[in-house]
């Protein structure tokens, strides 16, 4: 069971009974991709649950700006990333004394509908555990979303070859 917890700045679902049970926690819908303006919001929800918030730790990949500490409620979260390491639909959360939770980071851009899934998913218990890209791979998968083309990927999509990039004018002419 789920304890949905909403607020104008995030969305957020949380296990019953707190953590311990499977590979996530529960999961966060930010409103955006701005870490320094979420995460004030998340916090505010949490600190009160899980006790003071003093850690989080991110993947970098979909994180444009990554703060090293975010002002919040009076005190300082400590920011950290760790590329290879950490899931990139995951965030780690730690807590003096309360312990460790990781909660699946829902996109954004994510539809609303499937927004919904996902956070039930992640809040699911007695299934078999799952990363947080793999819940987001599963919903694409299961509902035919197509993520966004990187640059990259829309070049070559676009018929560009892979390896090169299109050019501004032509060189050595």
């Amino acid at each position: 069971m789920s304890v949905p917890l909403l607020s104008s700045a995030g969305r957020l679902s949380l296990k019953s009974g707190g953590s311990g049970d499977g590979l996530l926690d529960g999961a966060w819908w930010p409103c955006s991709r701005d870490l320094a303006a979420e995460l004030p919001a998340l916090t505010d929800l949490l600190d009160p649950r899980w006790g003071r918030i003093t850690r989080v730790a991110v993947n970098p990949e979909h994180w444009p700006t990554l703060p090293r500490h975010v002002r919040v409620n009076g005190h300082v979260v400590t920011v950290g990333w760790f590329a290879p390491e950490l899931d990139p639909h995951k965030m780690l959360l730690l807590s003096y004394g309360a312990g460790r939770w990781d909660l699946l980071v829902v996109p954004p851009e994510t539809e609303p509908a499937a927004a919904a899934r996902l956070m039930a998913a992640a809040c699911e218990r007695g299934g078999p555990p799952r990363t947080a890209s793999a819940l987001v791979a599963a919903e694409r998968a299961h509902h035919h979303v197509v993520p966004p083309l990187d640059a990259d990927e829309a070049w070559e999509y676009e018929g560009g070859a892979a390896g090169s990039a299109p050019t501004a004018g032509l060189a050595g002419r």
